[in-house]
């Protein structure tokens, strides 16, 4: 039988608990999970200048040490429909606060009658949120 391939994306700069909990849940809406990470240019244009944090090889590598986590891969577009439209998931699975509607890449996975599905992030915990704090607490 084919097996139900959830697929996700983001930066995951500086990983935290928030991260782990929600490449879980999203591994549970099938039998693999995987993830898409943008590489640095992408990010510094998505979150400014000074990020990432951590460069894409590291990024790679510690998503993908996570038992939740099947594949990672880097990539370069805006977006990720190109992958969506070569590996057509059966889950698009998003984290933080969307509603499916906001969901980039959405319409080609419904257009194939794939699913898609936001979980809630957890409420406190961002990375941006943890570079506020420390870069305060440094001075810098």
């Amino acid at each position: 039988a084919a097996r139900r391939i959830v697929f996700t994306n983001g930066c995951f700069d500086l990983l935290h608990v928030g991260h782990v909990r929600y490449l879980e849940a999203a591994r549970q809406k099938g039998d693999l999970l995987i993830v898409a990470i943008n590489c640095d240019a992408t990010v510094r244009s998505l979150k400014g200048e000074g990020r990432p944090i951590l460069p894409l090889e590291d990024r790679l590598r510690i998503v993908a040490a996570l038992s939740a986590v099947d594949y990672v891969v880097p990539f370069d577009e805006p977006t990720p429909c190109e992958l969506l439209r070569e590996l057509r998931p059966a889950v698009l699975a998003k984290g933080g606060d969307y509603t499916t509607g906001q969901v980039v890449g959405r319409e080609i996975v419904q257009e194939y009658g794939g699913e898609v599905c936001v979980i809630p992030a957890i409420e406190g915990i961002s990375t941006t949120q943890t570079v506020q704090r420390m870069r305060s607490e440094t001075g810098s």
